[in-house]
């Protein structure tokens, strides 16, 4: 039950994260945010990592070529592509594609693997999408004809490619590595590689403004949607595993309903409620065993 928790906790911060990216689009430039983003995550992290880190650097060190591929596929380019998505496409389309991301861990899961997938878990899949479709498309199947897709709807559809990535090879998470450890070090490595197109950003004339709104932003950025995040959803994903744990991505659409609701005071309709609870089934039929199969 504590994966699930996890990985549904990721999903809620998250979705605060798209909401968030999009709100201040015209205020941070999207390598600006993403610079300030992980400065603030490791700035959190350093202190309670430092003795962790100190312990466990053999352990790091005997890893340490995994550790950028982790950091450019979770940390530097999901990120990027989406702040960028975010300045040349809508939130609805970035849900729509983002939504390909289980079916993608599948693949790969099964590309690289050899990982079967199971008629349970394609139902899920279907039940989890087409409850994304109702919510997007507000319970009307036509309003798809009517859905346009823009350059920013690639870059999202290229982040769903590095976030299924990264959640497949995390069956390659070294055993016994703290996971505040883990994330300091490809939150590192992912920010050096961030560091030099911050750098150009700056150059070309792109900065952050300091204002109220920017850096509550950051913060949250910084430490829910990076930290706490980052650390349950890996947590969940090395329990469960990302076949199962891939679905929970689907709960974003839902809760962004719901965040809209309790702060942005928008009425809560019977196609939501429909969407949700089409969600929720999907996620169960995915993630439970039936009895008979549980050790």
């Amino acid at each position: 039950m504590i994966p699930y928790l996890l990985l549904t906790l990721s999903a809620l911060l998250w979705s605060g994260n798209f909401v968030l990216s999009r709100a201040v689009v015209t205020l941070i430039p999207p390598v600006g945010l993403l610079f300030w983003r992980w400065t603030v995550a490791l700035a959190v992290l350093f202190p309670i990592v430092l003795p962790r880190l100190r312990r466990q650097w053999p352990l790091v060190r005997a890893n340490l070529k995994i550790f950028p591929v982790y950091g450019l596929l979770g940390v530097t380019l999901f990120n990027l592509l989406i702040y960028t998505a975010m300045h040349t496409t809508t939130a609805i389309n970035a849900a729509l594609v983002n939504s390909a991301i289980p079916v993608l861990i599948l693949f790969f899961a099964r590309l690289f693997y050899g990982q079967s997938v199971s008629g349970r878990q394609w139902i899920g899949i279907g039940l989890s999408l087409a409850g994304v479709a109702t919510i997007i498309l507000r319970g009307d199947p036509a309003a798809a004809l009517h859905l346009s897709f823009t350059t920013g709807d690639l870059l999202v559809l290229a982040a769903t490619v590095s976030w299924a990535l990264y959640s497949v090879g995390l069956r390659h998470y070294p055993q016994g590595l703290d996971p505040l450890v883990f994330l300091f070090v490809i939150a590192l490595f992912g920010l050096a590689f961030i560091a030099p197109l911050y750098a150009l950003e700056i150059a070309s004339g792109k900065v952050v403004q300091p204002t109220p709104a920017t850096l509550a932003s950051i913060a949250y950025v910084g430490i829910f949607a990076s930290v706490v995040a980052f650390v349950a959803w890996n947590s969940g994903i090395r329990r469960v595993g990302a076949q199962a744990g891939g679905q929970f991505i689907h709960l974003m659409p839902a809760f962004s309903t719901i965040l809209a609701v309790l702060f942005l005071h928008e009425r809560l309709l019977p196609f939501h409620v429909l969407g949700i609870g089409l969600i929720i089934a999907g996620i169960l039929c995915a993630t439970l065993r039936p009895k008979s199969q549980r050790g």
